[in-house]
């Protein structure tokens, strides 16, 4: 009997080390993926560095407000340069608007702008909803951006004749620099465009606004400051007017700290007028403007313009193309109009 009762209280012993070993070992399990999972979110975390904003409509003198959730991870990201922090940041202020060309045009800038060190890209779009391609496209690129959506207000949308195109994407840009942005430079590069990366370089050092060259524009081919020995003399341009800036859209840059000591500087709703009105806003003078690009010597941006494109056939919509690869593209394609 005695020996039996020694047998059971090694058994018992047995068991108590055998219970302990394995809580010990669930505490040190917990222990290790705990601390995994701090890691991964600490990796997350420092990844995030896109941010994206969305404006409410009408945007005419909106605030952008903060809506959506960054994405993080380096996955099928493009390559950027090395950055300076010493490098003025420029900010580039894109507006869009749907249509079968525009995530090649899109992907045509972008692909020119992610050369460009210390560049933050503003994409405004005229719409009132979250347009995901274009999210996935800025994804891609890597590069720093904000995505605004900038609805033209209904009032001018629904004024006949022509249309005060891309006015309410810019000035929507203009108000998130006013907030986010202390130092740097603003430049606006319309979608359709084409740009030589050393534009940028150009620009980069504005003090006040700087003016350069840009080629294709009107029937003269060219909008430009004429200067004789650094010294501005008149304009070129196929449509001088009335107005005092005769320039295109992608022939100046102005200094971020300049445009924030002007706080009602911004582009007016009127077609045609859309530089003049913004350069006027800013109470500038031709004595103060910067002559880059070579003293206005060289063309580093052209007006260019993609021809009339259609949209994909409705025919990708038939139901005998379910199950194939034409299912997912029929998702993110441009759609003819019934």
């Amino acid at each position: 009997m005695a020996g039996s009762k020694e047998t059971q209280e090694i058994r018992r012993g047995k068991c108590a080390c055998s219970t302990s070993r394995k809580r010990l070992v669930s505490k040190y399990l917990s222990v290790v993926f705990l601390v995994l999972a701090v890691v991964m979110l600490a990796y997350e975390l420092s990844t995030v560095r896109i941010d994206r904003i969305s404006c409410p409509p009408p945007y005419d003198r909106g605030v952008p407000r903060q809506e959506l959730r960054m994405p993080s991870g380096q996955a099928n990201r493009a390559e950027r340069p090395a950055e300076s922090v010493d490098l003025p940041t420029i900010y580039v202020i894109t507006p869009t608007y749907r249509r079968p060309v525009q995530i090649p045009e899109l992907t045509r800038l972008g692909q020119t702008l992610m050369h460009v060190p210390r560049l933050h890209w503003i994409v405004a779009e005229d719409t009132n909803n979250t347009n995901r391609q274009v999210l996935e496209l800025l994804d891609h690129l890597g590069m720093p951006y904000t995505y605004l959506t900038t609805p033209m207000p209904s009032k001018y949308r629904k004024k006949a004749g022509s249309k005060p195109k891309g006015v309410a994407n810019r000035n929507g840009g203009l108000d998130w620099v006013r907030q986010h942005a202390t130092s740097g430079v603003i430049y606006f590069a319309d979608d359709d465009n084409t740009y030589d990366i050393r534009v940028f370089e150009e620009m980069r050092y504005t003090k006040r606004v700087s003016m350069f060259p840009v080629g294709l524009v009107t029937n003269k081919g060219l909008s430009t400051p004429v200067v004789r020995n650094g010294k501005f003399v008149s304009f070129y341009d196929g449509w001088i007017s009335k107005r005092i800036f005769p320039v295109d859209m992608a022939g100046f840059a102005i200094n971020v700290d300049f445009l924030l000591k002007r706080p009602d500087a911004r582009m007016p709703f009127v077609p045609g007028y859309e530089e003049d009105g913004m350069l006027r806003s800013l109470n500038i003078t031709m004595d103060e403007v910067e002559f880059v690009a070579k003293n206005c010597t060289k063309v580093y941006a052209w007006h260019t313009r993609t021809g009339p494109s259609h949209g994909a056939a409705r025919t990708i919509l038939d139901a005998k193309y379910n199950n194939t690869n034409l299912q997912t593209i029929r998702e993110n394609v441009y759609l003819n109009k019934k």
